[in-house]
């Protein structure tokens, strides 16, 4: 999961035109609320002994998106927090997080199925699942709009632009998911106080042993060279009708926007 500055409040950039993660509103990202839910539906339907493990990397205040999926049904969550981390790519980010899920391997065996959304909502690349499965040796099934499960196999519908496949995958897989998988579900009170006695571990880079010169701004393929902050916007133009002409008037203002 990722935790991504709040869409709704005032965003804005760090020095090194890198996002401000620590000092702006901060939550899960919607699109990985999808990627919680398909988790929580899989292991619904599963028999015997599931764990859902809620794995996020940011600073300290991301701990409140693994709160929240704690608070969905999660059993469990790690954060990977450490300064070096700061201002990576998805190169470094998928490193990081293939690291940290084969430490959460070590304490319950290895992963049958790593769930992502199909994007964060700030960077919105989309690369980071297929570098995850590459790193994890892990056959990939992405943007899957309706995820079916039955045993050790599992079926995924994804519609392109001229076509929809249905691909089938036997476990362990990587699966990222869209936003037409299906509302995901909303904390319920037993839910938020069953989320506080859930364990939440903490990793750093020394623990997961990846070397702070692999991750970071300096180690990024990719860096922002310039931001410009967004212009305020500007009042209106108001089209009347007081002598029968407003429909004449509104067509010729839309199609000078060449919006007609």
């Amino acid at each position: 999961m990722k935790h991504v500055p709040d869409a709704t409040a005032d965003r804005r950039f760090e020095s090194d035109n890198t996002v401000d993660r620590v000092g702006v509103d901060g939550l899960l990202s919607e699109l990985d609320e999808y990627a919680v839910e398909q988790a929580l539906q899989i292991k619904e339907k599963a028999d015997g002994d599931v764990t859902v493990t809620a794995l996020c990397i940011g600073p300290e205040q991301a701990g409140d998106a693994i709160r929240k999926a704690l608070q969905m049904g999660a059993d469990q969550g790690v954060l990977v927090t450490d300064d070096a981390i700061a201002g990576s790519d998805a190169v470094a980010t998928s490193l990081v997080l293939a690291k940290a899920i084969e430490k959460i391997a070590e304490a319950n065996g290895a992963a049958d199925l790593v769930v992502t959304g199909m994007a964060s909502t700030d960077a919105g690349t989309s690369l980071v699942p297929a570098m995850l499965a590459e790193r994890l040796g892990l056959p990939q099934v992405t943007f899957a709009s309706v995820v079916e499960t039955q045993g050790d196999q599992i079926r995924a519908k994804r519609d392109g632009d001229a076509a929809t496949e249905v691909i089938g995958a036997t476990l362990p897989v990587l699966l990222s998911v869209t936003d037409q998988t299906g509302e995901a579900r909303y904390p319920s009170f037993k839910g938020i106080m069953a989320a506080k006695k859930k364990p939440l571990e903490n990793y750093t880079l020394a623990d997961l042993g990846v070397d702070a010169g692999q991750v970071g701004l300096d180690a990024a393929w990719t860096a922002v060279e310039e931001t410009t902050a967004r212009p305020p916007r500007t009042a209106g133009e108001i089209v009347t009708d007081e002598d029968g002409s407003g429909a004449k008037a509104l067509a010729e203002f839309l199609a000078s926007k060449k919006f007609i």
